[in-house]
Formats: C-alpha cells, structure tokens, sequence
C-alpha cells in the first residue's frame, strides 16, 4: 500500500512487472519512486477502482503505457468526463474479471452502484488483500454524507458483506493505515446506529413545529426548519456513544445525519 495519511492506492509485483491499483493525483508522480523501493520491475498494468478523479486523476503520470482495466460503467463515465487525466480503460468488464499474471491473482468484481457506479471490489486472495475504496474508513467517521454514496441502502448491503469475505487486511481508499475486520463491524455498528437515529427522530419531530410565522407561506424555509432538527435530533442520540470512538465524529457527524434521513425518507 501507498499512502500519504489521506488517500491510499496499492501496488502488487510479478515477474514480469507492476500492478498498479489507483493513482490520486495528491501523490501520483511518486508512486514510481515507491515502486522503486521494492522492485525496478516497469509497471505493467493500472487498475481504476472508480471513476473518482480523487482517486486516478493521476493516471498519466505513473508514464510508460501500462493496460488500464475498469468496470464498463467506469469507462462510460470518463468518456462523458473527457479528462485527459483519466484516460479510458483498454480492458473492462461487467461483473467479475481475473487478473492472472505470473503468479499473482487479482479478482475483480462489481456489485451495484452503492458509492458510485464503477466502484469495485478489488481481492488478492492469496494475500487475503482486500481493496474496497470509499466505503470504510477504519477508525475514522465516514466522509462527508456517507461519503456521498449514490445508494445507501446499497452501501449499508456492502459494508455487511465486506464483513463476510476472507481477509486479513483491507485497503479502505482513505485515512493512514489499513483495516481489519473490527473496523469493518464498528462501522456496521454505528451505521446501524446512525439509521435507528434518523428514524427516531423522523418520527418525533413535528413539521412546522417552531418554525416562524413569518416564513409561514415558505416551503423551502419549512423543509429547512424541518430537517435541521431531524438532524439535531439524530446528531443529540448519537454523540454520547459514538463521539469518542470514531475520529473526525464531530466534523461530519451534522452530514451524516442530514444524509441518513433524506434517504429514509426518499429512497
């Protein structure tokens, strides 16, 4: 693994050379270097585990012409991104796709669009490696709105079946350090928590409850009273609990809130 403390990428070495999984643009123009300091193999192969530009916006600068492989809904996308930062895939896939070079496997599978259409499952199954990106952040709070998952209900399906694969360690995509399994289940936990709390406090706030006379006659102030105390609600339940158990709790813990009971409430 890569890692400049926010973003991370991996790399695995076969005989022949270098797989490259993402390249952030934060970092990208070292990972050569970083290769260097465990093989002078080329890189051969570079893997997108989304279209995020956060995350391959790097791409041309790992140089040379490595095969770029990506799920089909990756490739759609950075054809209507037209960057030429992120250039398309020469390989791409539906479901499931294995890599086998030398004497190393990569299997590379998709679910469902939970943080965005593309993101893949990323396993190196002798190494028990898993590479799932923007989905768990071992130790941390999410980011922002669940890490503005396009489908939480999908999202809250993955994080459990993270939990369920064969892996000693995982490679979230963010924060320095990998993860285990506990953070897997902690981050369960507390989405679970995060839900029941939305819940409670969509059923207990009124609408229109304390809202001003003067903004009587205003939907858009109405939903915005609304929903600010549906959050406060939820955020007041959570923090006893979860406010010392999770770094960066009290930064995002508003937007987790804000994300969890419009899903509830519209998905």
């Amino acid at each position: 693994m890569i890692t400049d403390g926010a973003y991370q990428s991996m790399f695995m070495i076969h005989e022949q050379g270098v797989v490259v999984i993402d390249a952030p643009p934060a970092y990208a123009a070292r990972i050569r270097q970083a290769v260097a300091e465990v093989s002078d193999k080329p890189i051969t192969h570079l893997i997108y585990s989304h279209f995020h530009r956060d995350h391959i916006g790097g791409a041309t600068e790992l140089g040379g012409n490595p095969i770029v492989i990506a799920q089909a809904e990756t490739n759609r996308l950075l054809t209507r991104a037209r960057d030429p930062r992120r250039p398309l895939a020469t390989v791409t896939f539906d479901h499931q796709y294995r890599l086998a070079v030398g004497g190393q496997v990569l299997e590379l599978s998709y679910r469902e669009a939970a943080h965005a259409p593309g993101n893949i499952f990323i396993y190196a199954p002798r190494q028990r490696t898993l590479m799932v990106v923007d989905v768990i952040f071992p130790g941390w709070m999410p980011w922002r709105r669940l890490a503005l998952a396009q489908d939480i209900p999908a999202l809250f399906d993955q994080v459990k079946e993270i939990g369920d694969w064969k892996f000693d360690t995982l490679v979230g995509g963010h924060v320095a350090r990998t993860g285990t399994r506990a953070d897997v289940v902690t981050q369960l936990a507390f989405m679970e928590d995060l839900k029941a709390a939305a819940q409670t406090a969509l059923k207990a706030v009124r609408f229109g409850e304390g809202l001003s006379a003067s903004d009587a006659g205003n939907s858009w102030a109405g939903f915005d009273h609304y929903i600010d105390r549906v959050a406060l609600a939820c955020v007041n339940q959570l923090t006893p609990k979860w406010s010392s158990r999770l770094a960066g709790f009290d930064v995002y813990i508003w937007d987790q809130c804000y994300a969890m009971e419009q899903s509830l409430r519209i998905d």
